[in-house]
C-alpha cells in the first residue's frame, strides 16, 4: 500500500474529503517526527510505541579497503508494535 492508497483508505473509514485525510495523515506523520526528535516516545495503546534508538560513535571498517574509519554517533526512529496489533495481524 502506497501512500495515496493509505490516505483512501483513510477517506473511506472516516468520510473526511480527500484533502482532509490527507491532511490528517500529514499531521500525524509531523506529530510523530517532531516528538521524536525532541526526545520524547509515543505510546498509542494496542498499536505501539515510536521512540529513539541511540547508537554511540564507534570503528568500523571499509569492506573493500580494510581501512579502519569512523563511524558517528547517530539516533534512529523505533517502533515496537503492541500486543493488540500483532494478535490482530497474526488472527
Amino acid at each position: 500500500m502506497n501512500k495515496g492508497q493509505f490516505v483512501d483508505k483513510i477517506r473511506e473509514k472516516t468520510g473526511l474529503s480527500a484533502k482532509d485525510a490527507e491532511n490528517a495523515y500529514k499531521a500525524f506523520i509531523e506529530t510523530v517526527v517532531e516528538a521524536l526528535r525532541e526526545g520524547d516516545k509515543i505510546s498509542l495503546v494496542g498499536f505501539g510505541t515510536f521512540d529513539i534508538g541511540e547508537r554511540a560513535a564507534r570503528e568500523g571498517r571499509n569492506p573493500q579497503t580494510g581501512e579502519s574509519i569512523q563511524i558517528a554517533a547517530s539516533r534512529s526512529p523505533r517502533f515496537k508494535a503492541g500486543k493488540a496489533f500483532k494478535d490482530a495481524v497474526n488472527s
